[in-house]
């Protein structure tokens, strides 16, 4: 899912290297696919995570180590990576993270162990830090102010159908041949992108650049990568152990030290001024709660459907589709709710019907009808987002002052990145716990062995993965099998609940920070502009 403010990062910035006329389609087919590469990613991988902790003998903490170790990079130096484009060259950048990115697919596809896995992730989030702002920096200095707004509808549309697609061709190859092709895939793309960058794509670099606030940003990603190991690891280790405790002690405290050192360096990353602005503070905490629902969602939804409802990969792929073209669909109808009402009563109202699609996946138990009882909830959970995604863009670019855009639509897109990398770790951890829980209830009711029962409960962490024991004899082990799927039943439906209570919270910052019309004018993202 792209994230609120790409096409705001486009629009907010200055053009420096017009495009020639026929070099305009190049350089858009250029940007297209490098941001592609990074939004099928996002998606593909979620569906794969069921084959990988299957092949690699993985339990849910590894599995989510498999999303944070690219997102908490990915977050963390966004910022950065847009700066080194100002300052260094913006093609220069984009390459940079192209070829990083690449690389760190074909280790990806080629790793036979987790350990592997993750560090070669986390390339993969190094490369997307400067891929990512570098393809929308790239569109914003190409084209002028009258042919940029229908460059930036060309980028949303098609990069919107490259999302979408993405997670049915993985689920398709996962099916097919191996999980290493959902990462093979991104080669091919990079070659073809590195071709015509080199030769179409024009240099461009701010003529003023900031410096770069290296500090803070080795401090934020210390940070954010402390909070994730701790929270993901008290599933496993308990909140008393020293290493959870420690990890956590100098994650607030390094965040806490953020603060201190980004209102006090030269050029922060993040102008910790912009947040005077009542609106912007309350686009970004509203942004924070509704992406973190949205990311442990896309965590947790594949799992559900591949493990317990024992859909294939291509399937899963598929079931969110609906989704992701009813808010393409209704992007520019969600623009003019900015225009005719402003953007408080949309973002009051679009959260409260992505709460509702939340709940109506509280519902369905095993094996129920993904028409009657799935697809709804993907429908409604799609219209919310789809309400809400314009206003918020169209808020923070009108809170703050016109030469503050670009800085304010960036900050926002990173809050909305380091959302789903909490949710991920912090929810992820409730989740294990409530599996946990409900299965030690049942297996007391099966009245198993002792050695049975341990067995089990230290395999917890396996949730929907997690089998009966070798010696279980038939029945015994199809009554473990039931108690594991309601077991893993109970821990999503809270997580959903959890998510209902994210993304209402999110209406009630709306409703309490945005004033009644405070953005009546929403930005033009040409013809084809959606958010998906």
């Amino acid at each position: 899912m792209k994230q609120p403010c790409d096409e705001a990062l486009i629009r907010t910035g200055a053009p420096y290297a017009s495009c020639v006329e026929k070099s305009g389609p190049w350089v858009l087919a250029a940007t297209i696919l490098g941001s592609s590469m990074a939004f099928i990613d996002s998606t593909v991988v979620n569906v794969a995570l069921p084959a990988l902790q299957s092949s690699l003998h993985a339990n849910v903490v590894d599995v989510q180590w498999m999303i944070e170790s690219y997102g908490l990079f990915l977050s963390a130096l966004i910022l950065v990576g847009g700066a080194l484009g100002d300052s260094v060259g913006r093609r220069a950048m984009f390459l940079l993270g192209v070829v990083g990115f690449a690389v760190a697919s074909a280790g990806c596809g080629f790793s036979s162990s987790i350990k592997s896995l993750l560090v070669w992730r986390s390339v993969q989030g190094v490369g997307a830090a400067f891929l990512v702002p570098g393809s929308l920096a790239i569109i914003s200095s190409s084209f002028d102010q009258q042919s940029r707004g229908r460059a930036i509808g060309t980028w949303a549309g098609f990069t919107t159908i490259t999302t979408a697609l993405g997670p049915v061709l993985g689920g398709w190859l996962i099916d097919h041949a191996s999980w290493h092709w959902v990462f093979f895939i991104n080669i091919p793309l990079a070659v073809l992108v590195l071709v015509i960058s080199l030769r179409y794509v024009p240099e461009s670099r701010s003529a003023n650049p900031d410096s770069i606030d290296w500090l803070g940003a080795s401090i934020v990603t210390l940070g954010l990568a402390a909070l994730v190991y701790g929270f993901l690891e008290e599933s496993i280790l308990g909140w008393t152990d020293p290493h959870v405790m420690g990890s956590l002690i100098v994650g607030f405290g390094s965040l806490t030290l953020f603060v201190l050192v980004e209102n006090n360096v030269r050029s922060p990353m993040v102008p910790l001024g912009l947040f005077r602005s009542a609106s912007f503070s309350g686009a970004n905490l509203l942004t924070l709660f509704l992406y973190a629902a949205v990311g442990i969602f896309f965590f947790v939804f594949p799992l559900n459907f591949i493990q317990i409802q024992k859909y294939s990969a291509t399937a899963t792929g598929a079931a969110g589709l609906p989704m992701i073209l009813l808010m393409f669909l209704l992007s520019r109808w969600s623009g003019g709710l900015v225009t005719r009402y402003g953007a408080k009563m949309p973002l009051i109202v679009g959260p409260l019907i992505t709460a509702t699609g939340f709940f109506l996946f509280t519902l369905p138990g095993v094996g129920t009808r993904y028409w009657t009882g799935f697809f709804p909830a993907f429908m409604v959970l799609g219209l919310g987002m789809a309400i809400s995604i314009a206003p918020l863009t169209t808020l923070v670019m009108n809170s703050v002052d016109q030469e503050r855009v670009g800085a304010a639509s960036g900050i926002n897109n990173a809050v909305a990145r380091v959302a789903g990398v909490l949710a991920v770790a912090v929810l992820g951890a409730v989740m294990v716990g409530a599996f946990t829980h409900s299965l030690r209830q049942s297996l007391a009711a099966l009245k198993l062995n002792t050695e049975m029962v341990h067995q089990l409960e230290n395999n917890a962490a396996k949730l929907g993965t997690l089998d009966a024991p070798a010696n279980a004899d038939l029945q015994t082990a199809a009554r473990i099998r039931s108690a594991i799927s309601e077991a893993f039943l109970f821990g999503f439906r809270l997580i959903m609940l959890l998510c209902v209570c994210l993304a209402s919270a999110s209406a009630v910052v709306a409703w309490r920070t945005i004033p009644s019309r405070s953005a009546v004018r929403a930005p033009d993202f040409g013809d084809a502009a959606g958010a998906a």
